[in-house]
């Protein structure tokens, strides 16, 4: 009788985006050897990850940093995967140029309650405001058209690959929260998702997960082309120009690692959503080491 091995199952969860495609490369298209672990990829909108992150279904996962705060007693931080708004980031747009006061009386497209992008904007316009949930990829569409399944939209909260292509939909930026973010807090990146591991899993497991998700984001960034070529097939109507300068904003040194700036940020981005009022308790971010 032969003996065979049951390899560990990892369940992955990540956007169907260039940068986390580009990210997850090798892991997906078995380039780096993997061990006694099988990963599974699942692609989901990052909304929808961070509500399944609650029932904490996936042993790795995409999160916006905003969900992060409800689910750090589930999930740690892995130190490397990040995608951080190095001055640029989630943008407000409008058919119309206007102000950032103006914004306070507009219903706003967002595309999720728990993204990192929402929590920004609560945070720049100071105050609550009009708001209707809309699919990240229907923004754009929504704002031209004034409406989403009935209901009036003035204005849109953009994330992933519609920050490149919003001018060719004649819209107007109203803010950059990344630029925003940035100027607000002499110059850290605005915090916006991260890879987040089960801590149930166990110091052994989550040190070699972490170590296979550094390699393979290595992997990605020592073999661009390649990678690129995979992760253009999420790009959503992106040329090669386009899809390359969006990885390159997401997917890079901080991804790499948060380092000491990084995790400052992080700290900052949470501790001001609890000073005002939008996060139910003042989270102190756990990385994985």
């Amino acid at each position: 009788m032969t003996l065979t091995s049951t390899k560990h199952l990892i369940r992955v969860g990540h956007s169907p985006d260039p940068d986390d495609a580009f990210m997850f490369h090798a892991l997906a298209n078995d380039h780096i050897d993997t061990g006694n672990f099988q990963f599974t990829h699942e692609l989901v909108d990052i909304e929808t990850l961070n509500q399944r992150a609650f029932s904490g279904e996936l042993e790795l996962t995409a999160i916006s940093m905003h969900a992060y705060a409800y689910l750090h007693t589930k999930y740690a931080l892995c130190r490397c995967g990040a995608s951080m708004g190095d001055g640029y980031g989630p943008m407000v747009v409008a058919r119309e140029a206007c102000s950032l006061a103006d914004l306070k009386s507009r219903r706003i497209a967002v595309p999720g309650k728990l993204t990192s992008a929402f929590l920004a904007l609560r945070l720049c316009l100071e105050q609550e405001f009009e708001f209707v949930l809309v699919p990240f990829d229907k923004i754009i569409a929504a704002v031209q058209q004034g409406q989403y399944a009935g209901e009036r939209v003035d204005a849109g909260l953009i994330i992933h690959e519609g920050q490149l292509t919003y001018a060719e939909s004649d819209l107007q930026l109203v803010v950059d929260l990344g630029v925003w973010w940035q100027e607000l807090t002499g110059g850290l990146p605005l915090p916006l998702g991260a890879n987040a591991i089960r801590k149930d899993l166990g110091e052994a497991t989550i040190d070699q997960v972490q170590r296979l998700l550094a390699a393979s984001i290595d992997y990605g960034l020592e073999n661009r082309q390649e990678a690129l070529d995979y992760a253009l097939q999420y790009g959503r109507d992106l040329d090669q120009r386009q899809a390359d300068k969006f990885v390159g904003m997401y997917v890079n040194d901080w991804t790499r690692d948060f380092g000491a700036q990084g995790r400052e940020a992080v700290t900052k981005f949470l501790a001001m959503g609890y000073e005002h009022g939008l996060l139910p308790e003042l989270i102190v971010p756990e990385f994985v080491e």
